[in-house]
């Protein structure tokens, strides 16, 4: 099956949330406007913000909360905005 390549993300991000209650999303405008991409439209509504949450323009800052959640047993995906 062929899929682009937001397609993918967004499916294996998805799967991963189903999968795993302790998997959560973090990201700049990742919840009320799906992410730079739309890769995860529609997840704030489906697994709430509890498992969704937009962030601060702070990479290093949320960079640093992933890995302190991952450290504490949470499964955290992170996703920093690109300039391409």
């Amino acid at each position: 099956m062929k899929m682009t390549y937001r397609e993918a993300v967004r499916q294996a991000m998805h799967e991963a949330l189903a999968a795993d209650p302790r998997v959560f999303l973090m990201g700049e405008d990742v919840g009320k406007y799906g992410g730079t991409y739309a890769c995860s439209k529609g997840f704030l509504e489906e697994f709430g913000p509890e498992r969704i949450r937009d962030t601060p323009l702070s990479e290093l800052g949320f960079v640093g909360a992933g890995i302190g959640a991952a450290l504490g047993g949470l499964r955290p995906i992170v996703e920093v905005m690109t300039v391409n």
